[in-house]
């Protein structure tokens, strides 16, 4: 490469999108620290906090995505999309590129077909082992496809598709007996008592909190196992209005969880939904878990992520419609059953792929002439 490489990352929206984002970014500018990036979001969405204080520029786009329900605000959705589609052409001129990078996430589309018809090479990250529509209608002039999962060749063409996996923060691996001992002291919990890790996504889920109520409730004065509790930020009001007055010691909740590498370290099961990202992350860190999948996604793709590992007995899954009746059963069943959760951590830890950052990072490079 004769002159500073440019690069634009784009997509966000949840966790799920802005984690990866990051990851291949950090290992671009491990292997070619000159390299500029951008990234591009949607305005309002967490990746406008989440990039900035990871030391990169992001601008938003006032893109949306369609509402599931009838509602008013899918009337501007297309005057939206007009105005991202027009503001992305200004950046990639502005900018000037020699690459751009879709992740996934609403502000994805408009940037990445602003930039395929420019001319500008494209890399496509597909998440999920369910492609969704936009990916599958972008993939269509994108020079790379990298995807994490096996078979892909049904959505995208197969000799531009790399399994790659899907990138991770770079803290997630294996507990060690010293991050046990650090964990424990962090979240204040008794290293002789099994932990149950619930954790609904970055923006919480409202079925998990819903059961972990019925827990608190019914059950955790009875329970031999302590938990730690994502809720997510939109919920934790609500869960602290639940809590007041309420005393229970084998219990740590938190809107959001700063020591994942900690949360994951001390968990014996984790109950999850099943978004791609994270389930990548567990697959490193080889975790015993039941997987929710939200029923509120495209496609269903939680449904196909999660199903992807039972059918390798490498984790268990209980749907949403199910949850208040069988979740904490299946969960008293399990974390007590030390020879079955080691069964899960062994398959679960063959599927990890910790290397995906770089390796999309190099692909990334490669596309600049």
């Amino acid at each position: 490469m004769n002159k500073t490489p440019r690069i634009i990352i784009s997509g966000g929206g949840t966790g799920g999108h802005i984690f990866p984002a990051l990851s291949i970014a950090n290992s671009i500018k491990a292997l070619c620290p000159e390299a500029e990036i951008l990234f591009v979001g949607a305005i309002g969405k967490m990746e406008m906090e989440r990039v900035p204080a990871a030391g990169y520029r992001i601008i938003g786009l006032p893109v949306a995505g369609l509402q599931r329900s009838l509602s008013p605000k899918n009337l501007a959705l297309p005057f939206k999309v007009i105005k991202s589609v027009r503001k992305a052409g200004e950046i990639i001129r502005e900018f000037k590129p020699d690459v751009a990078v879709g992740v996934g996430g609403y502000a994805s589309a408009p940037l990445l077909w602003s930039a395929s018809h420019k001319g500008i090479p494209c890399l496509i990250q597909e998440q999920n082992s369910y492609a969704g529509l936009t990916n599958k209608i972008l993939a269509k002039r994108a020079a790379k496809i990298c995807t994490a999962y096996e078979g892909m060749e049904r959505f995208f063409p197969a000799d531009r598709i790399l399994l790659t996996g899907n990138p991770i923060r770079a803290e997630i691996a294996p507990a060690t007996q010293a991050q046990r001992e650090e964990g424990y002291k962090f979240y204040g919990l008794d290293p002789d008592k099994k932990t149950l890790f619930v954790v609904g996504g970055s923006l919480g889920c409202g079925t998990l909190n819903r059961v972990m109520r019925s827990w608190v409730e019914n059950r955790a004065a009875q329970a031999d196992n302590q938990v730690i509790w994502q809720c997510g930020k939109g919920y934790k009001a609500g869960v602290d209005a639940f809590m007041e007055g309420r005393s229970v010691p084998n219990l740590f909740y938190t809107d959001f969880i700063k020591r994942m590498d900690l949360a994951y370290a001390v968990s014996d099961l984790l109950v999850s939904r099943a978004g791609a990202g994270t389930i990548s992350e567990l697959c490193v860190a080889g975790k015993a878990t039941i997987f929710v999948p939200s029923p509120n996604v495209a496609e269903d793709h939680q449904t196909h992520n999660a199903m992807a590992l039972v059918n390798k007995d490498a984790a268990l899954m209980v749907r949403d419609a199910d949850a208040d009746a069988k979740l904490l059963d299946t969960v008293e069943g399990l974390i007590g059953d030390e020879a079955r959760l080691a069964d899960l951590e062994r398959n679960i830890l063959k599927l990890g792929r910790k290397d995906a950052s770089e390796v999309i990072a190099k692909e990334v490079l490669k596309l600049i002439k």
